[in-house]
């Protein structure tokens, strides 16, 4: 009597343990990978879920939208000046097979993608255009993340430019320009002034104004015939 009641245990045991293994409850948030024998069977939705337990294993995948962040990187822009530059990918989830199977590892992935497409590009624009273009760098470097992902199941929401850090010894040089605007005689030397000022105006976050900017209209052209016109077109 001993013997069976132990044997009756046992068994009791070991099918609460299979009844056990076998629920598997999925998140609203989550969807369940199922393998059986290490091939892929079904995809399980949010929710009371039985498996076969020993034969089949399931992988649940966030379906939320995450973020990637692109660690910063020195890119050359097309006026040859050293800017380091780092941003941030949001993307969620949209098919939890493609997102498992079809690449390795997805953060390695999509951050190599990013750097790669951020360096492409910054090099096209001169600093004071990527300065003040960091909405257009955002949408084309979307745009492009989502294609290239499109296969590994995800979709690429937004990207953001967290910063766009020109080399400290030009900023440093600038701020001196926005402290004490220097005073310029000739045309050319304005002209310069005025476009490193407003660089650095942007570089800081500041908005440079009409009277504190420099301004190569301000000087009166020798009265050469031809050269005013010159000199507007320059300008």
């Amino acid at each position: 009597m001993n013997a069976a009641a132990i044997f009756i245990a046992a068994v009791a045991v070991v099918l609460i343990a299979v009844l056990i293994k076998a629920v598997k409850i999925v998140r609203p948030f989550q969807q369940g990978l199922v393998e059986r024998l290490g091939r892929y069977k079904t995809t399980k939705q949010p929710g009371f879920n039985l498996i076969l337990p020993f034969i089949e294993r399931i992988q649940l995948i966030d379906m939320r939208e995450q973020v990637v962040d692109v660690p910063p990187q020195e890119v050359i822009t097309k006026d040859n000046v050293v800017v380091s530059v780092d941003a941030v990918v949001f993307y969620e989830a949209t098919d939890p097979q493609r997102l498992v199977y079809n690449v390795v590892d997805f953060f390695v992935g999509i951050t190599k993608l990013a750097q790669t497409n951020l360096r492409n590009l910054i090099g096209d624009l001169e600093l004071d255009k990527a300065l003040t273009s960091r909405d257009t760098i955002n949408t084309q470097l979307r745009e492009v993340l989502d294609n290239a992902t499109d296969k590994w199941g995800v979709r690429v929401v937004r990207v953001e430019i967290q910063r766009i850090d020109p080399p400290s010894s030009m900023v440093d040089g600038l701020m001196g320009l926005v402290r004490h605007p220097p005073s310029f005689t000739s045309v050319a030397a304005r002209m310069t002034s005025s476009r490193l000022y407003a660089v650095t105006m942007i570089t800081v976050g500041g908005r440079p104004s009409a009277s504190s900017v420099p301004s190569a209209r301000a000087v009166s052209t020798p009265s050469i015939p031809g050269m005013r016109q010159s000199m507007n077109t320059i300008w």
